[in-house]
């Protein structure tokens, strides 16, 4: 990766950090799209309970991870909501950004074995106009040193 491209990687994952962190305490606690319609159907009280009615809510049952320490949008032990919630949100975006940059790393390109750079050859080598191929040094001109004829003559095509 080039330094001129850490200062951008950087600031887009202060920007998520900061969003994950303290933002995402100011969101909606009403139910989203889903759940609202999930709930069509039945009563539901102040503390989201259902009170009566019949809907699709009712057969909901618990996550398997439902006790997992990140669940419910919070680190439990944590008993400060603001606190549990920002926690939750940055150790989410690290997580995120851990195993991106690690498949990122992992798929990065790589040259070919033994070359060392852009000017190294990888095929054969060509000549696309008449005159000696390699005739100052004697090569075959290219820097593989392959196809053409070392013998200074042409290859016409």
């Amino acid at each position: 990766m080039s330094k001129r491209s850490w200062p951008f990687l950087l600031g887009g994952l202060l920007v998520a950090l900061l969003l994950a962190g303290v933002v995402s305490n100011y969101a909606s606690s009403h139910p989203d799209g889903l759940d609202s319609s999930l709930l069509k159907g039945c009563t539901v009280n102040a503390d989201d309970e259902i009170t009566g009615g019949s809907c699709p809510a009712q057969q909901a049952k618990d996550h398997e991870l439902a006790d997992s320490p990140l669940a419910d949008y919070g680190v439990r032990g944590i008993g400060n909501d603001f606190l549990s919630t920002g926690l939750s949100g940055v150790l989410g975006v690290l997580l995120t950004f851990a195993v991106g940059g690690g498949l990122f790393w992992l798929a990065r390109r790589r040259g070919p074995a033994g070359s060392t750079g852009p000017a190294a050859s990888t095929g054969p080598a060509t000549s696309t106009g008449p005159g000696p191929v390699g005739a100052a040094t004697g090569s075959t001109g290219s820097a593989g040193g392959q196809g053409a004829p070392a013998s200074g003559t042409t290859t016409e095509r």
